[in-house]
């Protein structure tokens, strides 16, 4: 297969295909190695599964957010998981990706592991990643260019 100018070389054709299948307002997630993917998809209703294993989520989120821009109108476009006893490390380095294909701050949201599952449930796709930083999972809404 040949190689596309601008497309990030980490995102599968399978990535590829999802982010060109979304619309404005579709929401995917990007789930850490410890996240219950496939429970979480099975169903008839449930998003579908992507697998990006072995990549770190900084690392998709980075290249997804090449080609995808983020939904500033109604909420905030980024969702994080949080745990009172664990704030992710990596939380820094996503807003700071955010904000930088943005251009400006993005607006961050926080949900408890429950309740983040259960919006992860109401997404369009989840990114199964190797990411192994507990409540690494980040919830994203696609805008328009």
């Amino acid at each position: 297969m040949g190689r596309l100018k601008g497309i990030p070389h980490i995102l599968s054709p399978d990535i590829l295909h999802l982010l060109a299948s979304t619309g404005h307002g579709t929401e995917i997630t990007l789930a850490d190695i410890n996240f219950p993917t496939n429970r979480i998809c099975s169903g008839p209703d449930g998003p579908y599964e992507y697998r990006a294993d072995g990549l770190k989520i900084t690392e998709l989120l980075d290249a997804i957010l090449t080609l995808m821009p983020l939904d500033t109108h109604g909420g905030p476009p980024v969702t994080l998981m949080h745990d009172l006893d664990h704030v992710a490390p990596a939380w820094c380095s996503y807003e700071a990706i955010c904000n930088t294909h943005h251009g400006s701050s993005v607006e961050v949201s926080t949900e408890d592991r429950f309740s983040f599952y259960q919006h992860a449930r109401k997404t369009y796709a989840i990114i199964h990643t190797g990411e192994t930083m507990p409540y690494g999972n980040i919830i994203l809404r696609r805008g328009v260019c």
